[in-house]
């Protein structure tokens, strides 16, 4: 399906004690151009990304942007330390014997003791992190995909319908290009007639003559050529193919056979047309650098 270099995708989820978020975002751009903002703690998921990225994207300027933030205590885990807690109780109960006190330590008493609790970060599960961000990254890739493909929809028909208008054009040159022929044959008879002084023409010559002009004007190869140009043009638009760059290259085609109509022409309707034309042809242009 075709597809706009254009689109945006956002995915958002809580998975194992992680907030998670993900966008991704593309502008036209000749080749395929990868950018991440990734947290540097994550800096091992930019490569996954990016071939992620690559297996839906061939064109664009694409930036991915991971947010990444734990939620409060599911990133830690309490330690003790036995060996401070058992001095601390020794030396309590060694106090106690000595001063005759009864011995009531109890662990609500260990609680206030400094030093047995320790608060540390628990170690970064790489594989999971990585499962949970390609999860979402895959869901917003999906999004993003979806809108290109919307977009390319609204893409295409502005193509057709500008090739279409190209193709009414181009039926009229066709239907001009004889009588400009005819018309020269009758100026140039008419020419010869005044030089001569209404004397004996020479039909042969003017026949000739004509046939020489015809020639040079004449656009059947241009005209079929960009028929060609325009058929081509629409079957690329069925592909489910990225086109993007063989599009550009017919629409020079296109705009070459148009030209060479131009010079060719002999005739101020036709030339108004070939004007008309190459105007459809750069607004395509336009249209088709966004596609990719």
């Amino acid at each position: 399906m075709l597809r706009s270099m254009t689109g945006y995708g956002r995915a958002q989820n809580i998975l194992n004690g992680r907030d998670i978020l993900v966008e991704i975002r593309s502008v036209n751009h000749r080749y395929y151009e990868y950018s991440s903002r990734i947290p540097r703690t994550y800096a091992y998921l930019d490569e996954k990304l990016k071939s992620l990225l690559k297996s839906s994207v061939s064109r664009g300027k694409i930036e991915i942007s991971v947010t990444i933030n734990n939620i409060e205590g599911k990133d830690t885990v309490i330690a003790v330390n036995k060996s401070i807690a058992e001095g601390y109780v020794s030396a309590l109960r060694e106090v106690g014997a000595e001063l005759g006190l009864t011995d009531d330590i109890s662990l609500s008493n260990l609680i206030r003791i400094p030093d047995i609790f320790s608060v540390q970060k628990a170690p970064d599960d790489e594989e999971q992190i990585w499962e949970d961000v390609r999860h979402t990254a895959s869901e917003a890739l999906g999004r993003f995909v979806e809108m290109r493909e919307a977009e390319g929809i609204r893409l295409k028909a502005d193509v057709i319908a500008k090739t279409e208008t190209i193709l009414a054009d181009v039926a009229k040159v066709e239907e001009l290009s004889p009588g400009t022929v005819e018309a020269y044959r009758n100026r140039l008879s008419q020419k010869l007639a005044e030089v001569l002084e209404n004397k004996n023409i020479d039909e042969q010559r003017i026949l000739t003559e004509a046939a020489v002009f015809a020639e040079k004007i004449a656009v059947d190869e241009e005209t079929v050529r960009l028929r060609s140009h325009i058929s081509q043009l629409g079957a690329m638009l069925e592909s489910q193919e990225a086109v993007g760059r063989k599009l550009d290259f017919i629409v020079q085609e296109m705009n070459r056979e148009v030209n060479t109509i131009g010079s060719k022409a002999q005739d101020l309707d036709i030339t108004k047309l070939v004007v008309n034309m190459k105007a459809e042809i750069e607004k395509i242009r336009e249209q088709i650098q966004n596609i990719e």
